[in-house]
């Protein structure tokens, strides 16, 4: 199934930590704002990483990324993180992130192929059925 669906939008300030000496934030940080935008989808959604694992035994790993570094954020900034599904497999996603500063201008942008393994042998898995209807569905 393809085809975009609703933006998630999660709030992130910029912490003196995010920065490098230059006082802008450190390009892998990016990163660790997506994941935070995906955690935090997957929990609007009635999900918790942990509770994945003890239910279900999966868990989601990155399969890839690739990204555009657009323009700066820096110290105290206040950006959102945009998520949105670009497709969905039985056992993959492929979502579409963007990091924006607080007038809406595009700072970051990602796609990010995400994959469903078994915890126990990480291997490749499908989704459990309520999971994916549930995403699929965007309930």
């Amino acid at each position: 199934m393809t085809g975009k669906r609703a933006e998630f939008c999660w709030p992130v300030r910029v912490y003196y930590e995010d920065t490098d000496a230059a006082g802008i934030v450190y390009h892998a940080n990016y990163l660790k704002f997506m994941e935070r935008g995906r955690t935090e989808w997957l929990r609007a959604l009635g999900y918790e990483q942990d509770a994945l694992v003890a239910e279900f035994g999966v868990v989601f790993v990155i399969r890839n990324a690739t990204l555009e570094f657009i323009a700066p954020a820096r110290f105290n900034d206040e950006l959102v993180v945009k998520t949105s599904i670009l497709s969905i497999g039985r056992a993959t996603m492929e979502f579409l992130q963007v990091v924006a500063d607080a007038a809406g201008r595009a700072l970051c942008s990602a796609e990010v192929r995400v994959g469903c393994v078994d915890v126990s042998r990480m291997v490749p898995r499908r989704m459990p059925p309520e999971l994916f209807s549930r995403i699929r569905d965007g309930s």
